[in-house]
């Protein structure tokens, strides 16, 4: 009878951990605090990518999109992206082309005209004028703070330099991090931030997307988020 009632708790044991354990063509739910990659051809593909005031294309060689060049702002919303605090990582590619390149990354979506955003401005990287030199990397939170009204009620604070060894028409590494209500931002392949922050706004969450300011066009690759632990 002993033996019976081993047997019997085995067999009820290894059923459990049969069920357990995923098979190799189950999917399995994402785990809590993963990082998410995303595929943006993929997305572009199949439709889940929000393009206002721009035209998507993929780009030929990567796995990366171009936005075309058009007046006013233009983004790429991610569709089902939803990203609160953590880190935001992407390449980007704009032009040295004076006032017409303004590459970035949109996050914390509320609605089309209410977000905060992070770009770059490669015209500037190596620009000799001390001024515009300032202005290579900004953040924004629209529409009440854009940044004419940062540069303005707030010099110098909102935007900064990025290192000059960074070639303006390459691709570049760009890292956002929301840590509580400051933002981080690192350009390139540098450890220490071009760009450090306090937040705007009351926005916390929301999707994000792939930004290119007036009358620039804009390449993106890579995008990687991954929330706060």
């Amino acid at each position: 009878m002993r033996r019976l009632i081993t047997w019997a708790a085995i067999a009820i044991a290894f059923s459990w951990l049969s069920a357990a354990t995923p098979r190799g063509d189950e999917v399995q739910e994402p785990r809590l605090n993963a990082a998410q990659q995303v595929d943006l051809q993929a997305q572009l593909a199949a439709g889940k990518v929000r393009v206002v005031n721009r035209e998507a294309t993929a780009l030929q060689g990567t796995r990366g999109v171009h936005l075309s060049q058009r007046e006013g702002n233009g983004i790429a919303w991610v569709e089902g992206s939803d990203f609160g605090q953590g880190t935001i990582a992407l390449d980007v590619r704009g032009r040295d082309v004076f006032q017409q390149s303004f590459v970035g990354v949109a996050f914390h979506r509320r609605d089309g005209n209410t977000y905060e955003a992070v770009y770059l401005r490669p015209f500037n990287f190596r620009a000799t004028d001390p001024v515009r030199h300032m202005h290579a990397v900004q953040y924004i939170a629209v529409p009440e703070y854009d940044w004419p009204k940062l540069r303005q009620d707030f010099p110098e604070e909102f935007e900064n330099p990025v290192d000059s060894s960074i070639d303006p028409t390459a691709w570049v590494r760009l890292r956002v991090v929301v840590d509580g209500q400051t933002i981080h931002v690192f350009v390139g392949d540098s450890t220490s931030p071009a760009l450090e922050v306090r937040k705007l706004g009351a926005l916390d969450r929301g999707m994000v997307g792939l930004w290119t300011g007036n009358g620039s066009d804009g390449d993106f690759a890579n995008l990687r988020m991954t929330p706060k632990r």
